[in-house]
């Protein structure tokens, strides 16, 4: 299995907030084919064998509809793996533990004390300021589990080129509203993508870049939506909420959006109004709306609603109802969303 449970003891990555609502359940029996490798299948009661082992804590904060699912997915993702390297090594006239060592472990690059130095000065905030003595054992787990996972992947992928996957395990959706809140991207969009997120908080700040990516990588196929998620131990994200919606009433949110992440440290008040001015936003008109607080409604509203979607912290995606939570890779806002695209054609 993945790493998941170093990375939720050391590798924390949502700002925390209230308890929400569960998705909805799943609906699949045991019998049901949730993938298939080639011509062979497999069901959920396989998946479950697996699945039904793992620890509670090795999945956070997540409820415990979307805590199965991702220990059921986590699950198919390695029967299908373990399937097509089986295949390839019984191809190959070889054990599997062969084939892994051959193509996975002699091709991961060891890793040294100075990458453990690295990783522990890069994610400062992630270690809670324990010493580098204390933490560089779970590091060091946590590179090489990284590692060889990412190997495994490559490798895994190059057997997928040869035998067709395909996976079925129903994920847990939510019905969430992109309401009137600032969009990019055309309505008709294959893909919606749906944000509640806090302008104060560090992991949305580390999001931002990678949504960034997501939506250059897909372009037209997305349409990504903002919704506010102020949570109540950052003091300044409200504020930075309810002027960032006076800003879209000057048609100015995405430029105004932009600038808090980009100046991250420069959410006083002051600042805020200071913002509107670089930004060349009509200051006399801005100013009043902040001082009136006139969107308060609004960003109470995005806040009820996502706590009703099963938000309990920021940052939270919905890709076509489907909730991703934290500031996760790249890799994992792809793989939804070339299932969903995939679903569709």
């Amino acid at each position: 299995m993945r790493h998941l449970l170093i990375a939720s003891v050391i590798l924390g990555a949502a700002c925390s907030s209230t308890s929400a609502q569960p998705p909805r359940p799943l609906t699949q029996s045991a019998t049901d084919v949730v993938a298939t490798v080639g011509s062979s299948s497999i069901t959920l009661a396989e998946v479950d064998e697996r699945a039904l082992q793992q620890p509670a804590q090795s999945f956070g904060s997540l409820k415990l509809g979307q805590a199965l699912y991702e220990a059921r997915r986590l699950a198919v993702d390695e029967l299908v793996s373990n399937k097509l390297m089986d295949q390839e090594a019984k191809t190959r006239g070889i054990e599997r533990s062969a084939l892994v060592e051959k193509e996975i472990g002699s091709k991961v690059a060891p890793v040294t004390d100075i990458d453990v130095a690295n990783w522990y000065q890069a994610n400062q905030n992630r270690v809670q300021g324990a010493p580098l003595d204390q933490v560089r054992a779970p590091i060091r787990a946590y590179l090489i589990q990284e590692r060889m996972e990412e190997a495994r992947q490559l490798y895994v992928d190059t057997l997928k080129v040869k035998t067709p996957v395909r996976v079925m395990l129903e994920p847990p959706r939510q019905q969430v509203s992109a309401a009137n809140a600032p969009s990019k991207g055309s309505a008709s969009a294959p893909i919606l993508m749906i944000e509640f997120s806090d302008f104060q908080c560090p992991f949305c700040l580390r999001a931002h870049a990678t949504v960034d990516q997501v939506l250059k990588t897909y372009g037209d196929k997305i349409r990504f939506v903002y919704r506010h998620y102020p949570l109540p131990n950052h003091p300044n994200a409200r504020p930075a909420a309810e002027a960032a919606a006076c800003a879209a009433d000057q048609g100015k949110f995405w430029p105004y959006h932009d600038r808090l992440f980009e100046q991250p440290s420069k959410l006083s008040d002051s600042d805020l109004r200071q913002h509107a001015a670089d930004l060349g936003l009509d200051t006399k008109k801005f100013n009043a709306c902040v001082d009136s607080r006139a969107f308060k409604s609004l960003v109470d509203t995005d806040t009820k609603e996502g706590e009703e979607a099963g938000v309990n912290g920021t940052p939270a995606f919905f890709i076509n109802g489907r909730m991703l939570s934290g500031a996760q890779p790249f890799e994992s806002f792809k793989r939804i969303i070339d299932e969903e695209l995939a679903a569709k054609r």
